[in-house]
Formats: C-alpha cells, structure tokens, sequence
C-alpha cells in the first residue's frame, strides 16, 4: 500500500464519494491511487477554478464536506478563488494539493510554491503532511476542522514521496489527539449561557416590535425548525440574509424575504422599526446593514453566532451569546413565553402591501423568467448564481422554500462561480433539478467548465441573461458616476449559442416572453446540460438598491 492507497482509503471511511480535480506532475500517485480505487468517482474540471468551487457547491448542496484536488504550483495556485470563496461563506472543503518531494521543498523547484502559506488568511487550517505514517491521523483532523464548529475549508499538501512510498499499515498513526481540541473549544458555548439565555428571554418577552435576522449559521447549523418556532412563539417577523435564504418558509405570513442593499423594502422598514433585533448566525455585513449606526438604531439586539470573532465585529449587540446557535435555540425555546402581537404583525402586513417587489412586466424580463422557473420547477430546484444582478434578481423572485437550495458566492462575491458549483450541486444531488442563473459577464469567467458537464453528462440548466453588460458595474456607473461606463459594455460578444454547442451542451435563445415557458422544459427534459440565453434590456436594473453607505430605509426604486 503506497501513501496515495492510504490518503484513499482514508477518504473513503470518511464518506468521501467525489473528488473534483485536475492532475499534474506532482499528484501523479494519487492519481494512480485513484486509478486503482474503485469506490471514489472523480470528476476532470478543465480548470482546478472549477475543481474547488463545484467541491464547494457540492458541499452547499449536501452539508458534506467537499473535496477538491490539484498538483502542485500552479495548480494550486488556480485553486486559491475557490478556497477562498468557501472560507467567506463557511462551506466545509477540504483542498488536497500535490507537493514537490520532501527534498526538494524550499529550492524554487519546478511547480514549488508554498501553497500552505498562501492560503493561509482564507484557510480555518492547513497540513503539509511529512511523515507517510501520519496521513490517516491528519486527513481525519483536516475533516473535523473543515466540518465541525463553523465550518471553511482546509488546506492539505501533499509532498509526491509522501505518497508514492509504501505505507506498513500496522505502522499508522490513527489517533485523534489534543491538537483538534484546540478548534473544538473555540466554538465552544460559554460558562454563562444560562444567566445570558435568562436575559435573552426577558428582552423578547417585553419587545413589542422584534425582528428574526437569520443569516448563513441558521443554515449550517441545521436550526431552521427552531427560528420557525421561535418565530410563531413571539410573533417575531424574519428577514434573511443571501446565506439565509431557504432557512425559513417563504409562504409563511411572517416572512419578510431578504434584508439590504436589494432586499425588499419591507424587511429593511421592519428592521429599522423594530425594538429587538434578534441576529441568528449573521454577521452583520456591509451589504445588509448599509450605515452601521443607523442599522435597528431603535431596537436592542441580541446576536448569537457560534464565533467570537463575529460578536461585536460589525455592530455592537446588548446581549452577545456564543454557542452553537442549534443549541441555543432549544434552550430559548424552553423558556420564552408565547406572545401575539397583534399590532405589529397587521403593521408588517401593511409594509408588505404597500412595499411589494416589482417590474414593469413588459418584453423579456429577467424577474419573470425567474418567476416562470419557480412555477414550472414548483420551488424544488436548486438554484446556484454567478454574481451580479442575475444573482439579486434570484434572491428577490424565486421563492425559496428549504435550505441549501440557494448556492451562491455571498462574502467574496465570486464571478464565475455559478457554473462549476451547480455542477457540483448536481453530482451531490442528482434527484434535484439544477439551474445556474448567470449573466453574460460572469459566464465568460468560467463558462469552459459546459465542457464538464458535457463530459459527464451533467444536465443543469445554465440561464444567462445576456444584456451586454456587466449589469451590475453598469447599473453603478449609470446612478453613480453620471453613466460613465468605462469597460462595462460587452460590445463584442461571443455568441453563447455556439460556445454551448461547440462545447457538446444542448443551446437556446430566447428573445420573447411567449418563448419563456417552452425553453425552459425543453431545457428541463432534455435530460443533457442546456444553455438558454436570454436577450434581456441592458437598461434593467435592480431594485430596490441602497447606496453603498446609506441607511437601509433609504431605497431607491421603491
């Protein structure tokens, strides 16, 4: 059994079913590894980019932890976007990266880089495994760290002599010692979380006008039964974060949809009429809370998050609990009172009714397309997203009914991302329908990934909404710098029909709303990866929109 034989072994005691990879000289044992193995699928990206986002979709899609895997330098290096994607939304990835040889490490070798180093801000941990006797004990702990407390991703090097020398099985080191205990008590809940949950209870049962803010940790943390309890129990509406979408039922009365910069204008009246804020595994992000003084400046707030780093980092709460927030909620649960507010709930009403999304449903529109997939995929889709205004107008219309069916590049903003994750959302998921909603720039990022999907015969379902621009920068320039577009109108394109074709993927355009419907269970039916391009106005904007450093109440578009 060479080190490889291990490594793969090991994996497969861990669950480990796919590896989305590239190989390269110095991970050729494990390749040869997994030539042997017969239990490990593994799925050729055309980029190691799109190797670590669909392990990172994959792992959004699934809660497993997702496993991506390149050569050394380059290799790598190309790796380094998708870690650092998962490490801003907290997805569980574990990155195995091939190394130079032990003796050759700190030469300048041919495709050396010290990759530990480099991802080491964007990283919960990173391992250059030295000793072929300590594999299965590290790729144990890297897959604690990667899962457990709030979850990110892992960095493992891998040197080729490590994993090309024969292993004496009875010689393996398979503990699991103190050194894990180090991030297991980071996360752990706090000596007073009984006198902070007695406050926490006191101050919802005498608000009169609470607000729920869930964000991505209700998701991770599997606690979305809890805040719908907690909900109903105190009357409390809930705004979600990006992350948080699918945590809580959309058809519910009490839901308010996404909060923010695009979010409805009814949550972000709520949130700033509110007396307690009640922030769920959220962190308090630039893009949600707008100006930070101004945010629920009337309401105390209770945040509670499973990271210390997170409790006073954006926004100072009244009563700060950590702990593992599944957990917390079942304590809070035991103990608060049931209250109806009755004011308040007709009051959010009142908001929903007058505030309501909307467009002018006129011609090809992006919303409606949107809305079309919903009602024909009856919300049981997974939907992944590039980024930019495909992805808002995603957030804002398709009505999310569970979690993990949004996958998304929320903290790092990733473009490019969509494609190779909805990929990886398949492969974990194949009894979903997959659609990935991209707009024309962020598919040019990494659209060659369509030749995976053809490879493999993935059929997700990739919507570009081509306006001939980068929609987002554009709709900025146009509110922000007196419509200067500098570099945001795509006045060459490609056509997307042909590169989908001459990837071997099925291709539509559509031009027409009455050719929405058809596309789309063509698409669906074909059973193959299917391109539809949408000819959508390059002047739709996304609304509503808070300028970058106003208060949430102040919206554009409503």
């Amino acid at each position: 059994m060479t080190g490889a034989d291990l490594l793969l072994s090991t994996l497969e005691e861990l669950g480990v079913e796919v590896i989305f990879g590239f190989p390269g000289g110095s991970a050729l044992p494990i390749y040869d590894a997994l030539y042997r193995n017969k239990k490990i699928k593994h799925i050729r990206t055309v980029h190691e980019q799109g190797a670590a986002h669909a392990a990172d979709g994959y792992a959004r899609a699934t809660g497993k932890v997702g496993v991506a895997l390149s050569t050394s330098g380059p290799g790598a290096t190309n790796l380094v976007t998708g870690i650092a994607t998962a490490y801003m939304d907290s997805v569980p990835v574990v990155a195995f990266t091939g190394q130079v040889s032990l003796p050759l490490l700190g030469r300048d070798s041919f495709q050396e880089v010290d990759i530990t180093g480099v991802t080491l801000p964007i990283t919960k941990h990173s391992f250059i495994i030295r000793e072929k006797e300590k594999i299965v004990k590290k790729v144990k702990e890297a897959f604690i760290i990667a899962s457990t407390g709030r979850p990110g991703p892992v960095v493992v090097d891998l040197p080729k002599d490590v994993m090309s020398s024969e292993v004496d099985p009875g010689c393996v080191d398979r503990e699991i010692n103190g050194f894990i205990s180090s991030f297991q008590k980071k996360y752990q809940t706090t000596s007073d979380i009984e006198e902070k949950i007695d406050k926490a209870v006191r101050m919802m049962e005498e608000a009169e006008r609470p607000v729920i803010y869930a964000g991505g940790g209700v998701v991770a943390s599997q606690a979305w039964k809890e805040v719908l309890e907690l909900s109903e129990k105190i009357s409390a509406p809930v705004a979600v974060t990006l992350m948080g979408l699918g945590s809580f039922p959309y058809e519910h009365p009490h839901f308010l949809g996404m909060l923010g910069m695009h979010g409805t204008a009814y949550a972000n009246y709520a949130v700033s009429k509110c007396d307690l804020l009640i922030a769920l595994g959220a962190r308090f992000d630039d893009r949600v809370i707008g100006k930070g003084s101004e945010f629920a400046k009337n309401a105390k707030i209770i945040h509670i998050d499973i990271d210390q780093a997170e409790l006073g980092k954006n926004k100072n709460a009244d009563l700060p609990i950590k702990g593992d927030l599944k957990e917390v909620m079942k304590k809070l649960l035991n103990r608060v009172s049931k209250r109806y507010l009755k004011d308040w709930l007709q009051e959010i009403e009142v908001l929903k009714s007058k505030y309501p999304l909307k467009y002018k449903n006129e011609g090809l529109k992006p919303q409606y397309i949107i809305e079309k997939i919903w009602e024909i995929t009856k919300g049981d889709a997974l939907i992944a997203t590039e980024v930019g205004q495909h992805q808002m107008w995603a957030a804002q219309y398709y009505k999310f009914k569970e979690p993990r069916s949004l996958i998304t590049s929320g903290g790092l903003g990733t473009m490019g991302f969509g494609l190779p994750a909805a990929i990886g959302a398949k492969i974990g998921r194949p009894d979903k329908i997959v659609f990935n909603i991209a707009g024309d720039g962020s598919f040019e990022m990494n659209c060659h990934e369509l030749i995976t999907a053809a490879r493999y015969n993935i059929p997700i379902v990739v919507v570009i909404f081509n306006n001939g621009s980068l929609g987002m920068v554009r709709q900025w320039q146009e509110l922000f710098y007196n419509k200067r577009y500098s570099h945001s109108i795509l006045s060459e394109e490609p056509d997307y029909v042909k590169i989908a074709l001459g990837c071997g993927c099925n291709a539509i355009r559509i031009k027409e709303k009455d050719e929405v419907e058809k596309a789309i269970l063509e698409a669906i039916d074909s059973g193959r990866p299917t391109v539809i391009e949408a000819m959508i106005d390059k002047e739709e904007n996304v609304m509503p929109m808070v300028p970058a450093g106003e208060p949430i109440y102040n919206m554009l578009g409503v």
